[in-house]
């Protein structure tokens, strides 16, 4: 092949076919066309094809580290309550905090003088005095409708709330809680007293020395964001998330796993944490009835001290 002029000013290009005749070919013509319309549908259509079978294993992917990261985040407030104890004679904070009410704007920082018992167990709440220990602010220093969310280290990266109107508070403006403590430690051998008006043992501070099997005492856990999925799906729960401590009724349906499973990760007294599809055993009977909330006495995984007389739980919100 070689180029000639045409004697317009213009470059042809002679090929010769296997006869020896010579075929010319415009400059402009040199190098071919792109693609057909017939080509890109295809490849359009091959690379739907492969999204259709990736998307799911993303998806997996996504909800896989999304369950990880939720189980490192409970292992740091793991290490959080470790340094507490240290620091504190080996006893854990409350389980409880400012979420049951208004702080006082008189007494920002500290309980007020007159408070009753039940309510100075509140500004020892855990969502208050662990975070400083790791670098975080406490739950009560952030303002109204600025409470953290599940993007931050205090919530479970698939808690995520409904619409305020599904829920019985305002999570929105006061804040909710993905993580609960686990209430029974208050229900103990340990417990302070109650007064003639109240019917249930007062707040303590668990003794960290006493427990008798670490391993399996459950500490923190994955509480349930979705109302709509309280009590096993068969009723609504329109106060899940509102509280910072909480019984067996708050986790369930937590969020999903491969296989479509639900449930949820804990931290245990030792320290490990562990996943669970569900915390409640068939022996306890129908949740249903009497909106049954706290496990039997004798439950090793609820009640951290060796049993002193049997006896059932308590049933009370929080």
């Amino acid at each position: 092949m070689r180029a000639i002029s045409d004697g317009c000013g213009r470059s042809v290009f002679l090929k010769s076919d296997m006869h020896g005749h010579a075929h010319r070919y415009p400059a402009s013509r040199r190098g071919g066309g792109g693609f057909t319309l017939i080509e890109v549908l295809v490849a359009v259509a091959c690379i739907a094809i492969l999204m259709a079978i990736l998307m799911p294993s993303l998806g997996a992917a996504r909800a896989r580290a999304r369950e990880v990261t939720c189980a490192v985040r409970l292992q740091q407030w793991g290490l959080a309550l470790a340094c507490y104890a240290h620091e504190n004679g080996g006893v854990w904070p409350h389980c409880d905090g400012l979420d049951r009410q208004d702080p006082d704007p008189n007494h920002p920082n500290d309980p007020p003088p007159n408070a009753p018992r039940w309510q100075v167990a509140d500004w020892f709440g855990w969502v208050d005095l662990l975070p400083p220990l790791i670098g975080y602010e406490r739950w009560r220093d952030f303002p109204i409708k600025q409470h953290p969310d599940q993007t931050t280290f205090y919530q479970c990266p698939a808690g995520e709330r409904l619409p305020n109107e599904s829920y019985d508070y305002n999570p929105a403006r006061n804040g909710y809680f993905s993580y609960a403590m686990n209430s029974c430690l208050e229900l103990d051998e340990n417990a302070w007293p109650p007064p003639d008006e109240l019917d249930y043992p007062m707040p303590s501070f668990l003794d960290t020395g006493k427990i008798a099997w670490p391993a399996r005492v459950y500490v923190l856990f994955d509480q349930l964001l979705d109302p709509s999925k309280g009590y096993g799906g068969n009723h609504e729960y329109g106060s899940c998330g509102q509280h910072c401590g909480s019984y067996p009724i708050a986790f369930s349906a937590r969020h999903q796993r491969s296989g479509n499973k639900l449930g949820g990760n804990i931290l245990h007294a030792d320290g490990h944490v562990q996943w669970y599809r569900t915390v409640w055993k068939a022996d306890w009977g129908d949740w249903q009835i009497g909106r049954q909330q706290s496990p039997p006495r004798n439950d090793p995984n609820w009640y951290p001290y060796p049993v002193r007389g049997g006896g059932r739980g308590h049933a009370r919100g929080g």
